[in-house]
């Protein structure tokens, strides 16, 4: 204990010693440690971490296609006959409104089946859930409400247990309060604050759309591959029954259903911070052969009067592993800033960004990581220079070597490591850059610029009464088309980009009926007239919608490019005619196509494009038996007017006069998911954004530290041949020639650095293919243009050492030892 106190006392006065030494290897050390410790707390929160629900490995979801939702009655069959869960549930979005207790709002809420609780395994804080029997019709009046609905709505009141609010016109009573932090489900309809029994009475032959989320329990046991083979017989044995309602059902471990998406592209980010942590010890360790060159004599001396090899090493590992220590410090202090600006940046587009933060298992990591990084880098500078010959040394130093043949090979390692861990991780950059630059250039179909939306419910309002609902919409409209600087307005059901998309099945005139699950679905729209006009989205073919589109005309429908190639290619859709349903008699009801609109990209920016119908408003009644049930609201779209000069680009006064008029009109109806279109465009693309922006951060740094790098290795290598350049001015050499061979030295090694990091990035690209669009993982351009601009980072790096040892005056240098 001793002897080690004695050592850090040695190395803490060596490192004061050089305190320009010092302060360079805790700034590299401090980037690479506290990049991985960063990124590290996202991976431990995201990946390692357990869901927050009791025993989370045994909760699965059984879905469509492992991501759709189910038929209420398929979901009971699948209750009566798996025999592979403990307990099965389901739960089913709603989104009611509140009303009576202060302002009305729109809130996000799930239906839940009383399995859900048990199965999730999660206490209130405060009251209880619910019943088994409490999902009964007529019983089922009862919720249960987070913990942030509770503080913000009712002012954390513990006698808010018992009260009674109003949701979409019927009374509720609050009989629990979820804990903070509480969320279901991690993956989908993750702003729910509000839960309340569901109904599954008179259910079970409700075989065609889909609306249950359903999740699992499996029993202790019983093992994900055998649930999957049991729920695969189960639904095959369904699907004869009744056709086309169980063909792709996929059981889905629940982690996995809310990580699966992001846990590539963080670990390929975690790969990429190792490798911004290899290229900073590769410029310490050789910085730190530099020191030992300097310190040669020191050690020879050492050796010379009786220290052991051992003591040496022991001595100089001493100091790199204190080094890396307050480079570790500083690593975790820089590691908790960038986990809050990687929070802040990502809350919206990686789940569970709630649970990111430093906690104990990143502390162990970074202590780990701390120990073996100062290890690593100081190893081999401790080694040669413990291994140095006194007389050696001395013959080299008099000639004013560079230190000696061993460590300028080390040091050549050393820089063209760094160099190919740079190259690999600038070209995973570029090509990120360039796959962002084709999501950007993709054209929407419409124009989100200066587009302001709010999604308008009526459900539970006087407004939502049959004959009132159109009336309501129709004043809005009006109303909204009156303010000063709105230029157009209209409404849908569900705008383009960040709503909801509901499917519809239909018929082709003319062409033979498919069997019952066959036939194909297009996204539906209800919309007013002048949506195309406000949205600046392309009527290719025939009309709009019109104010005389209703009841008592002929039904029409528009559709967009996709659905009439697929159906009619090589011939106008005008004309054409589909049907969305039968008639009371079962007789198919058609509807004549009247315009062909562009393409639009729906909530997935990359997807290609979907079969798209648009209904008019006027005419929902030709189409469906019960249009209230499916328009619990519609969502208002406003183009208002931009002027930079006025500084007027901003909708916020608009809101308020839109707040205003809907109170006129109605003072329950809310205004909620206020949002400009560009606003819904980019958070469509925040993810990618994101891995951009960490991938090209840490690509930076690399290029960075790799810079200073070969700058440094060039440095010392001119001011150790200080004698020898002198010697050779002075038998004539001239100082291009002495430029050209110095520059020509370090970009040898950047060269074969550039070979090696072009191979790694070949192989390297192809991971990161999943995370591309637009672009090749092999992308010829990008590849060069990286090669080139690091080279010519490189030849600045070497170009300014070289041109100082061109200034050296030969009688100075011979001058020197």
């Amino acid at each position: 204990m001793e002897r080690t106190l004695q050592d850090l006392r040695y190395a803490a006065r060596s490192l004061a010693r050089t305190p320009g030494f010092t302060i360079a290897a805790i700034i590299a050390l401090a980037l690479g440690i506290g990049a991985n410790s960063a990124i590290l707390s996202v991976v431990s929160g995201v990946l390692l971490s357990p869901l927050s629900y009791a025993e989370p490995q045994r909760l699965v979801t059984v879905l469509d296609q492992g991501r759709n939702p189910v038929a209420k009655g398929s979901f009971l069959d699948y209750k009566r006959e798996s025999k592979s869960f403990e307990r099965l549930g389901a739960a089913e979005y709603w989104t009611p409104t509140i009303t009576g207790t202060g302002d009305p709002e729109k809130l996000y809420a799930l239906h839940l089946t009383s399995e859900m609780f048990p199965l999730l395994g999660v206490k209130p804080a405060l009251g209880r859930t619910w019943f088994a029997d409490e999902d009964a019709n007529g019983r089922n009046r009862v919720i249960v409400i987070s913990y942030g609905l509770w503080t913000r709505r009712f002012s954390a009141d513990s006698n808010a247990l018992g009260k009674t609010i109003t949701l979409d016109g019927d009374r509720y009573a609050i009989v629990g309060v979820m804990p903070k932090g509480f969320a279901f489900a991690p993956f989908w309809a993750t702003r729910a604050e509000l839960w309340a029994p569901m109904s599954l009475e008179g259910a079970a032959n409700e075989r065609g759309g889909g609306s249950l989320r359903v999740f699992g329990q499996l029993k202790r046991g019983t093992s994900l591959e055998s649930a999957r083979s049991e729920m695969a017989s189960v639904t095959a044995r369904l699907e004869q029954l009744y056709p086309g309602t169980n063909r792709s059902i996929v059981v889905t471990d629940l982690t996995e259903q809310v990580v699966g998406n992001v846990r590539t592209p963080l670990l390929i980010i975690l790969g990429a911070v190792g490798f911004v942590l290899l290229i900073a010890c590769a410029n310490v360790a050789h910085m730190l052969l530099a020191r030992a060159a300097r310190r040669s004599r020191e050690i020879a001396v050492r050796v010379a009067i009786g220290a052991s090899r051992s003591r040496v090493v022991r001595q100089l590992l001493t100091e790199s592993v204190l080094l890396a220590a307050i480079g570790g410090a500083a690593g975790m202090l820089l590691a908790r800033i960038g986990v809050r600006v990687l929070t802040a940046n990502g809350a919206q587009s990686i789940p569970r960004a709630a649970d990111i933060g430093v906690d104990a298992r990143v502390l162990i990591a970074t202590a780990a990581i701390t120990v073996i990084t100062g290890i690593a880098f100081g190893l081999v500078p401790a080694l040669r220079a413990s291994s140095t010959d006194l007389t050696s040394t001395l013959r080299e130093g008099e000639r004013g070597s560079s230190g000696g043949a061993r460590q300028n090979r080390t040091r050549n390692v050393l820089i063209a490591s760094e160099f190919a861990l740079a190259l690999m991780l600038l070209v995973g950059a570029g090509l990120l850059i360039r796959s962002f630059a084709a999501m950007q250039a993709l054209n929407p179909g419409y124009d989100p610029k200066n587009v302001l939306t709010m999604v308008v419910p009526v459900t539970g309002t006087s407004s939502s009464a049959e004959g009132r609902r159109a009336a309501f919409y129709e004043s809005l409209l009006r109303a909204v088309r009156a303010m000063p600087g709105v230029r157009s307005a209209s409404m849908v059901n569900h705008i383009p980009i960040g709503g909801d998309s509901w499917g519809f099945p239909f018929h082709v005139e003319g062409r033979a009926e498919p069997k019952p699950g066959e036939f194909p679905s297009a996204s539906y729209k209800v919309v007013m007239p002048g949506y195309f006009a406000t949205m600046r989205i392309p009527i290719v073919a025939g009309r709009d919608v019109n104010q005389t589109d209703d009841l008592r005309a002929v039904s029409v429908v528009l559709v967009n490019e996709y659905l009439a190639h697929e159906f009619w290619p090589g011939e106008s859709a005008l004309g054409k005619r589909i049907s969305l349903g039968k008639s009371a008699s079962g007789e198919a009801v058609w509807t004549s196509i009247v315009g062909v609109v562009h393409n639009t990209i729906h909530n997935d920016w990359t997807a290609p494009p979907e079969p798209e119908i648009f209904l008019p408003f006027a005419q929902q009644k030709n189409y469906l038996e019960n249009p209230a049930g499916h328009f619990a609201y519609l969502s208002l779209v406003l183009r208002f007017d931009c002027k930079p000069a006025a500084n007027s680009c901003t909708p916020a006064p608009l809101v308020l006069s839109l707040r205003t008029a809907v109170r006129a009109l109605d003072p329950a109806v809310p205004l909620s998911e206020i949002a400009t279109m560009q606003s819904l465009v980019d958070l469509a693309t925040a993810r990618e954004r994101f891995y951009l922006l960490l991938l090209t951060t840490f690509a930076a740094v690399a290029a960075a530290l790799a810079a200073v790098g070969i700058y440094g290795v060039m440095s010392y290598a001119v001011s150790r041949r200080t004698h020898e350049l002198g010697l050779r001015m002075a038998l004539g050499a001239r100082p291009n020639q002495l430029l050209a061979s110095v520059v020509r030295e370090g970009m040898q090694i950047a060269a074969i650095g550039g070979v090696v990091g072009l191979a790694g990035a070949l192989a390297i690209s192809r991971v990161l293919a999943t995370l591309l669009y637009g672009v090749k993982a092999t992308d010829p351009l990008t590849f060069g243009l990286v090669a080139l601009s690091l080279c010519g980072v490189a030849l600045v790096a070497c170009y300014i050492p070289a041109r100082r040892a061109t200034k050296i005056d030969p009688l100075q240098a011979l001058r020197t030892d």
